[in-house]
């Protein structure tokens, strides 16, 4: 496995079009995707009228299940798919991911971390409301959502069906290899590096830790969404309290330094310094890390989204919003924050070794231990919490591609081919995982944001449609009312 990895990264680090897609060609200093996804958020964020800001609060109100009806239809609750797809994105990407976006593009990534996370609302927002807008109730009592069913059925809406299929096709091939790649072997990887470290056992018996997590894995996903969301509704809210409150008990013992961090962040975003690679670096950095961690914009978790209990799609939608604001907006700047305050990032320090190793999740340990010296302990428990619940919800996420490539009975070897690499991913390499994993998932972007302009117009219209309707009153007066 190992073997195969090293030559699949050769081949993708050899090839022009990956090459220009990534910003490896010498001249190409921007790669083509991290400017893909900030034309997508932009358009979209106008399309929509700053739809990541005026409906904040009705959001809430829709995830405290205020606006419920008798013709909401689904299988789980609003907050039962915000939080399995959090399960998905909150996670390592929060934790490694930010570690290394701080260490390889500077402190300045971070400050493009939080614009990524603003316009990955507006992305969040219009793909979930899609893939609410075209989901289908296959016949084995499972819903098929996301970009495979929007991309298909949206765009041969529009008379182009042979281009949609094609955009379908590719976009659930690239899903499961990001689902394999980034949803399940980088998390094993990183996870048993922190592990290995606090539990001398693990660092000789690999294995036994891949298998653990698989049995545990295993024993969700059988369930099936319900499970899933049923567990990540318990395990997420637990996670990120667990996170936050650690990050701002640290956030408060340096507080006189948060000032001098957000002006280091603020001045490195829009550096000259060709330490991390001035602003281009750090832009590529923030807006690459803020994608694997929050998603937006690249299909995955539309799939999450899809079995909603819900009557209109753009209130769905309304709830995805949330998202990014977590994962990238709060979780993301604290854990930077973090990072930088205790200049565990920089190249020249004690940790360069982790850094040129990739080890994100091992740096960011590093630099909680060193204001709370028993907190790895505690960190790594909630690490192998983030990989467990990262690995149920993206493992759906390509079951459900794979279902749509193979047809349902043929689920069931995903779920072995999924779990099986579990255990052999704590024997993989993590720096070239690293990268596959990223190139992988970012690549998903393609498609699917071209989709997403493709059908920014229906979401516009369902959208004036249901502000009208909430201006009106009408929204409230079809809402369940708890006695």
């Amino acid at each position: 496995m190992g073997e195969l990895f090293v030559a699949a990264n050769s081949f993708l680090e050899s090839a022009l079009f990956f090459d220009i897609l990534f910003g490896s060609v010498e001249g190409v200093s921007l790669p083509f995707l991290v400017v893909w996804l900030i034309v997508g958020g932009v358009y979209l964020t106008f399309v929509t009228k700053f739809i990541n800001i005026r409906v904040f609060k009705h959001s809430l109100d829709i995830i405290r299940g205020k606006y419920r009806t008798t013709d909401d239809v689904g299988q789980i609750s609003p907050f039962g798919a915000l939080t399995t797809a959090l399960s998905a994105t909150v996670g390592l990407g929060n934790i490694a991911g930010v570690a290394l976006a701080v260490a390889i593009g500077g402190p300045g990534a971070t400050f493009w971390m939080i614009f990524a996370g603003f316009l990955g609302m507006s992305l969040k927002f219009t793909e979930v409301t899609l893939s609410i807008q075209h989901r289908v109730f296959l016949k084995d009592g499972t819903i098929m959502g996301g970009a495979m069913e929007y991309l298909s059925k949206g765009i041969a809406q529009k008379g182009y069906p042979s281009f949609g299929k094609v955009l379908a096709v590719v976009f659930a091939f690239l899903m499961i290899g990001g689902a394999i790649g980034g949803g399940n072997i980088f998390q094993v990887s990183q996870a048993y590096s922190v592990i290995s470290h606090e539990i001398p056992y693990f660092a000789s018996n690999p294995l036994v830790f891949g298998f653990i997590l698989a049995t545990l894995t295993g024993a969700v996903i059988i369930g099936g969404v319900k499970r899933i969301a049923s567990i990540t509704e318990r395990l997420v809210p637990v996670m990120v309290i667990i996170y936050i409150s650690a990050s701002i008990w640290i956030l408060a013992v340096n507080a006189d330094k948060i000032l001098d961090a957000f002006e280091l962040i603020f001045s490195e975003a829009f550096s000259t310094s060709a330490v991390y690679g001035g602003t281009i670096g750090a832009l590529i950095q923030g807006f690459q890390r803020a994608v694997f961690s929050s998603e937006a914009g690249i299909g995955s978790s539309p799939v999450a989204h899809a079995p909603a209990l819900t009557k209109y799609p753009v209130r769905q939608g309304m709830v995805a919003l949330y998202e990014p604001f977590i994962d990238t907006v709060v979780i993301c700047t604290m854990t930077a924050l973090v990072i930088i305050i205790t200049g565990v990032f920089e190249q020249d320090g004690a940790y360069t070794a982790l850094i040129v190793a990739k080890e994100g999740a091992a740096l960011t340990s590093a630099a909680y231990g060193t204001v709370i010296s028993w907190f790895p302990t505690v960190l790594s428990i909630s690490i192998f919490l983030f990989a467990f619940s990262t690995m149920i919800s993206w493992s759906y996420y390509g079951e459900r591609a794979w279902v749509y490539l193979f047809g349902s009975k043929f689920s069931i070897i995903y779920k072995l081919i999924f779990l099986s690499l579990s255990v052999v991913a704590t024997v993989v390499s993590t720096g070239i995982l690293v990268d596959f994993s990223f190139m992988l998932m970012l690549a998903m972007a393609l498609p699917n944001i071209l989709g997403l302009l493709i059908l920014s117009g229906d979401v516009r219209e369902q959208l004036n449609s249901y502000m009208a309707k909430l201006k009106s009153g009408e929204l409230d007066r079809e809402a369940i009312r708890d006695e």
